[in-house]
């Protein structure tokens, strides 16, 4: 607590005037008796002699004591006052500081060492309080003292906290009319007010509207000095004022006789305000002869009436009798001297103050008065403001004491906390300081004992050492002596170094000349692809043919492969079973989607953060340059602000080029020839023609359905086990079920949705063998219950079995709506109980070992019970139609997006129109156009075909045609619905059915030739399932069918090879009438 300077330089005079006091009061601070030693030094006077007048103070209404006698301690001060002596017969006029007490002058009379703010000592020391009264001399005129009895006050709201007998305080008045009436009471020598603390910290107001907004308990103060709140121009002298206040005793409001009006708070001066001196004026003088004139008023404060401010009926609070030998209030004052020690030793900012009170107090038995200690306590702390409220409010000693000890304990929790963040701190960087100096000089030791060199040094030493081991080109080399001679150049701190040594890492970890040894063994490489892969002969036996030329050359330089596949046909496991098999590094990479040409190339090494490209990365991470890489999704590459990927792949994919890869981070040519690329795609359409025609490659077509039997009953079925905790237990999986599995759930050509169910199938079975034999079969391991804080961090030795470190748990709360509980139930205690003691979470390293599950345990997943595990059948039948069709429908074999192939129906039908032809079920452009063709071309042989009875006859002028290809939402797309299309036409304008087991697949030109179509496996593979008898497929195609398609694929159906539409046509309506016509009309 800070006085503004002109108080501080006030305090200081007052101490000048008290130099010949006996005894000095109990809260006078050390800057004070040292301002007393000062005036004793200069021994001059600051009274002034004049001739006696009146004053009119002796008219003005004043309630004063009428004591005879006044104290011991003002009566020895007079008699030791020098001046008493030889001022008889004599009138003593005096300076607001010695009338401040009666408040003549005090308001425009300020001492004139007022400005000098020499000791800046903190003013919220137990100041020496105003003089109440001084003992008149014989010629002197009486002075008035503190009145003890003061029914009706100035109210005046405080706002921040409370005012405490015995101590200054600066308060900053806004409000004219309560300016104005505090001027007048200091004319009139009335300067004293009660001060209320508002409840509401964010209030503003200088007066009081409502009793209930301010606290009823405040303090009587006395207004020792008032100056201007501004320093500027003589305009602004009356916007505010600063008062100083000394609260004198305890009052409480009765009643609020006048409430005042309002427009700002009286708000307390900031401790380090400069409060400026007050220029002097000299008090106001009346004639004797007007002295008759003045009215006498009822009361002191009836002046005040005229003001709009607030007045209130206030009462004494007078402090309990209290025994001072009482042992809790002497144990009481001890702490609290105890608790200011304390805190003077953590806080300087306490220290002056709480020091020096307590020598002071120590000095004059501070036992004597607790109840000012108390005060005093509660005033220099920064408590809450209920806190420092109740310790006002409180007239119990005892009780005064325990509040003001709580406030100050609070004080010193948070000193402690202070000192101990600083001192951690200081620890800290002491801590470093000494490493620091201790390390530095280590090495100017090791230095000149030759044991160490610096830190740059070591370090070229350790790019030398790894350039040794490795056969670097001499491009390279050059390079890197170029490099790493700047760096020997540049000090360890410029960023320049930074970046050449990040350069010479990579450029020393790139394998040059480091290679793996290879092994072409045929015979191991045909062992370690029937491990890891069943079936795809075409493919086995070209990477057998690429071994058998790399065993015989002594390399496979300038082979880049591309597996080109549906997906989960197995294509990134036959790269890892390739490097597998030559015994060579593996690494993978997706470009799927990239489209950042650095990712490729590398960034420059201009940029922050730069980075080589994926190639360069591979290289460093498998420490060969003879590694296989495989580049996954290679059809799904982007292109982007930043480049086509795509182009930055042909200098690496291209043998004739990647001898010299220039990567743009490296800037050196790196030979990516040895490095065996393999590169996988679903699809090659999206592949540029440039990459694509750098690649060799190899068609993984996909599983038929014996294969996937026995992959499921090899691979699947024991990984599915194993994962799911049923190794050694006894569930079984029909092969006769995982026939339906595939049959009616998964038809795609790959295994990663039969996969799927699999695991599905065996989670069930483990669910289900938990649920029928219940927790008593198998039970839960005991849970290590979580220790508490303190054991675990005292007790080092605690059993892990038993207890286990805790965390807070994180659990979310329950979805379940809460019941709502009265208020008698405690929910908000309970409430607050959770919140105060979190629950706790145990917390283990050791591994859950898996339960055993018995022998007795049998589970068998059948064809009938299949349904439990994975639910409904997907696919529920193989076609539409089993028996035969009506006219115009024909039936197509395609190729799904998935990899599948399907039995396709192609329904036709007319109706009367405009000649239109309308398409449905989700048709893509290429079928779209084949039903356009198979329409002009039966619509040019339509007198051939038997439709019309003439060349020149007009056909389906009047009539539109709608083709629909049914599961409208499978998307459907491809050239190969050309022959079944032209059927559905024919059979519709001749109303001729077709054999629902004949099924057709090909594409017709405009002529009728009938052309080449892939995805037959898949095809003929959904054809057999079907239950087709006959297929109608291109002559073309007849090699790929006999070559690639099974023979378990193709048993029971006959293929008829055709090259001309007329020969479909002769197929597909084989045995009808209008076939006997056509031998005429149609020839072949």
């Amino acid at each position: 607590m800070v006085l503004p300077q002109s108080c501080r330089a006030g305090a200081r005079q007052l101490a000048v005037r008290l130099t010949s006091c006996k005894k000095l009061p109990s809260f006078l601070p050390v800057n004070l008796l040292s301002a007393r030693s000062v005036a004793k030094q200069r021994s001059f006077a600051t009274y002034r002699t004049a001739a006696a007048r009146s004053t009119p103070l002796l008219y003005y209404p004043r309630r004063s004591n009428k004591s005879s006698s006044d104290s011991t301690e003002h009566n020895d001060l007079e008699e030791k006052t020098p001046e008493n002596q030889d001022t008889k017969g004599r009138v003593k006029l005096e300076s607001s500081e010695d009338e401040s007490p009666a408040g003549s002058s005090a308001p425009s009379s300020p001492p004139s060492s007022s400005s000098s703010s020499g000791d800046g000592s903190d003013s919220s020391e137990p100041p020496q309080p105003p003089p109440a009264h001084r003992t008149p001399t014989p010629s002197s005129i009486a002075k008035q003292s503190v009145p003890e009895v003061y029914p009706q006050v100035l109210a005046l709201p405080i706002a921040g906290r409370p005012l405490f007998p015995g101590f200054y305080k600066a308060v900053v008045v806004r409000n004219p009319a309560v300016v104005a009436a505090i001027k007048e009471m200091m004319k009139r020598g009335q300067p004293y007010l009660g001060a209320f603390l508002l409840k509401d910290e964010n209030t503003d107001s200088d007066v009081i509207t409502d009793a209930n907004s301010v606290h009823p308990v405040g303090v009587f103060a006395q207004i020792t000095s008032i100056f201007a709140a501004n320093t500027g121009s003589a305009e602004d002298k009356d916007e505010g004022l600063t008062a100083v206040l000394y609260p004198h005793r305890r009052i409480k409001m009765t009643e609020l006789i006048k409430a005042g009006e309002q427009p700002s708070t009286a708000q307390v001066v900031p401790e380090d305000t400069q409060v400026p001196t007050p220029p002097p004026s000299p008090g106001p003088e009346i004639s004797e002869g007007a002295v008759s004139e003045i009215p006498p008023g009822p009361v002191q404060t009836s002046f005040l009436h005229k003001h709009a401010i607030s007045i209130v009926q206030v009462e004494n609070l007078i402090t309990q009798p209290y025994n001072k030998d009482d042992q809790y209030i002497r144990a009481f004052m001890s702490e609290i001297v105890s608790v200011f020690k304390d805190i003077a030793q953590l806080n300087p900012l306490f220290r002056d103050q709480i020091t020096n009170f307590s020598i002071n107090q120590v000095a004059s038995n501070v036992f004597d008065e607790p109840d000012k200690l108390a005060d005093f306590a509660a005033a220099v702390s920064s408590g809450e403001v209920s806190e420092l409220q109740d310790v006002l409010e409180s007239l119990v000693v005892d009780d005064r004491l325990r509040k003001a000890l709580l406030v100050l304990k609070k004080e010193l929790i948070n000193a402690q906390l202070q000192s101990k963040l600083a001192r951690d701190v200081d620890s800290k960087i002491a801590k470093r300081q000494r490493e620091y100096y201790l390390m530095e000089q280590l090495k100017g030791i090791k230095k000149e004992l030759g044991m160490e060199s610096d830190g740059k040094d070591k370090l070229i030493e350790k790019f030398k050492e790894r350039a040794a081991v490795l056969k670097m080109p001499e491009p390279v080399q050059k390079v890197f002596d170029e490099e790493l001679s700047k760096l020997m150049g540049l000090e360890p701190a410029a960023s320049e170094a930074n970046v050449t040594r990040n350069y010479l890492e990579w450029l020393t970890q790139i394998p040059w000349g480091q290679h793996s040894p290879e092994n072409y063994s045929i015979a191991h490489a045909q062992k370690v692809l029937d491990e890891d892969h069943y079936g795809l002969k075409d493919v086995k036996d070209r990477i057998l043919e690429f071994l058998a030329v790399g065993k015989l050359r002594g390399t496979v330089e300038g082979k880049i492969i591309c597996l080109v596949g549906p997906p989960g046909v197995g294509k990134t496991s036959i790269g890892k079973s390739i490097a597998r098999a030559l015994n060579r590094q593996f690494f993978r990479f997706s470009v799927g989607g990239l489209t950042d040409v650095a990712e490729i190339k590398g960034h420059r090494r201009t940029y922050v953060g730069a980075l080589p490209g994926k190639i360069i990365q591979a290289l460093k991470r498998v420490g060969t340059e003879n590694p296989l890489v495989l580049i996954d999704e290679v059809d799904k590459i982007g292109r982007g602000i930043n480049g086509d990927p795509a182009s930055a792949l042909l200098e690496m994919l291209d043998p004739e080029q990647n001898n010299a890869f220039l990567d743009h981070y490296m800037d050196v040519p790196v030979d990516l020839s040895r490095v065996l690329f393999v590169c996988t795609a679903n699809n090659l359409d999206t592949i540029p023609a440039p990459l694509l025609d750098r690649m060799e490659v190899l068609e993984v077509s996909g599983y038929v359905s014996e294969e996937k039997s026995v992959i499921a009953d090899k691979y699947l079925g024991p990984q599915a086990k194993e994962a799911s905790g049923l190794k050694n237990a006894d569930v079984l999986l029909d092969p006769s079920t995982v026939d339906v599995l595939i049959k009616y759930y998964c038809r795609e050509s790959g295994v990663r949705n039969l996969k799927k169910h699999i695991d599905k199938i065996y989670r069930k079975a483990a669910l289900k063998i938990i649920l029928d034999h219940g927790e008593e079969m198998f039970p839960e391991p005991p849970q290590p219950a979580p220790a508490p804080a303190a054991a675990s961090t005292n007790n080092v030795s605690t059993d892990l079995t038993s207890t286990a470190a805790a965390v807070e748990s994180q659990e979310p709360p329950p979805n379940e709506p809460k019941e709502t509980a009265t208020p008698e139930e405690g929910v908000s205690a309970g409430d607050t109980s959770e919140k105060s003691n979190p629950e706790l979470k145990a917390v283990t390293t050791q591994e859950r070992k898996p339960l055993r599950v018995p022998e007795s345990i049998r589970v068998r997943i059948t064809p009938e019970n299949l349904k439990e595990y994975v639910g409904p059948p997907v696919y529920h039948k193989d076609r539409m139609y089993v028996v035969p069709p009506p006219s115009g429908v024909s039936t197509g074999l395609g190729y799904l997006g998935n990899g599948s192939g399907a039995v396709m129906p192609v329904e036709a039908t007319s109706m009367p129109g405009k000649g239109s032809l309308q398409l449905t079920g989700k048709l893509g452009e290429v079928i779209r156009e084949s039903a356009q063709i198979g329409l002009s071309w039966v619509k040019a042989h339509a007198y051939e075909l038997g439709i019309t009875s003439s060349v020149d006859e007009q056909f389906l002028t009047d009539r539109d045609i709608h083709v629909h290809m049914p599961e409208g939402s499978i998307g459907k797309e491809g050239p190969s619905a050309g022959t079944a299309i032209v059927s559905a036409f024919v059979s519709l304008f001749t109303k001729t059915r077709i054999n629902p087991d004949v099924a057709m697949t090909g594409e017709i030109s405009l002529v009728g030739q009938v052309l080449p179509v892939g995805g037959l496996k898949e095809k003929i593979l959904a054809a057999h399932r079907a239950g087709i008898t006959t297929i109608v497929a291109p002559a073309a195609n007849r090699a790929d069918i006999e070559e690639n398609v099974p023979e378990s694929v193709k048993t029971g159906i006959r293929f008829v090879y055709v090259e001309d539409v007329r020969e479909v046509l002769f197929e597909v309506f084989r045995d009808e009438p209008i076939t006997e016509r056509w031998k005429d009309t149609l020839s072949i």
